[in-house]
């Protein structure tokens, strides 16, 4: 039944990006300024969302981890956190060859830059932790604080174009800029297959994560024995 869902919403997934695709590709015009290129901002600017909201996913199960000590809280902070990583480096991917073709430089030490990037580290840094501590509870203990600690910077990237005026454009969703209504519906229907996926993904990445922990369990045993 579980897989039957996935598969379920994969596809769904699958359909909605191809029309958005139709849409983004075929139908939208050209940006005046910046051409063909502005495009990219319909897969940039959805993955950093669905990166934050994973994170937040990651912070809540964190905290109910230390809370109630349950593993499977554990399981959703690793999977969904893996899942934000990847998406947060579509965004920097992307914004590098937004950056390239606008600015013609790959990168620039501006402040949402610099603090996304800063972002993502924090995050692999806390993947690299995981594989540093060997005791599921202790490593689920420390993982979650870290986890914790990671998140404060999300809201130093969401605000850092208000706060510090640098080379990043000021954003036209909630920055008072001004974009067409048909451009702005496309961004937002590209959250819903981007958000879709990534919940398929999270769920297939905590399924291999509960058999790892099984096999972690059974492996002590067969030691203890």
């Amino acid at each position: 039944m579980r897989q039957r869902v996935l598969i379920g919403l994969a596809a769904i997934a699958a359909v909605l990006f191809a029309y958005n695709f139709h849409t983004i590709f075929l139908r939208l015009p050209d940006e005046a300024s910046q051409g063909a290129i502005y495009r990219i901002m319909y897969f940039h600017v959805p993955a950093a969302w669905v990166a934050f909201a994973g994170f937040f996913v990651a912070l809540v199960a964190s905290v109910l981890f230390l809370v109630r000590k349950g593993l499977r809280y554990d399981r959703l902070a690793v999977s969904v956190t893996e899942v934000g990583l990847a998406f947060a480096a579509v965004n920097l991917i992307t914004g590098m060859i937004w950056g390239r073709i606008i600015w013609g430089i790959w990168w620039t030490w501006d402040w949402r830059l610099t603090s996304m990037l800063v972002c993502w580290l924090l995050y692999a840094g806390y993947l690299m932790l995981r594989r540093a501590v060997d005791e599921p509870t202790q490593r689920a203990k420390v993982s979650a604080v870290f986890s914790i600690f990671a998140f404060a910077d999300v809201p130093i990237v969401f605000f850092s174009i208000k706060w510090w005026r640098t080379q990043h454009p000021q954003p036209v969703v909630w920055g008072g800029g001004s974009m067409d209504p048909a451009m702005m519906s496309a961004l937002f229907a590209n959250v819903i297959p981007m958000l879709v996926l990534a919940i398929v993904l999270t769920a297939l990445r905590m399924r291999q994560e509960e058999m790892r922990q099984e096999i972690e369990t059974l492996r002590r045993l067969s030691y203890a024995a």
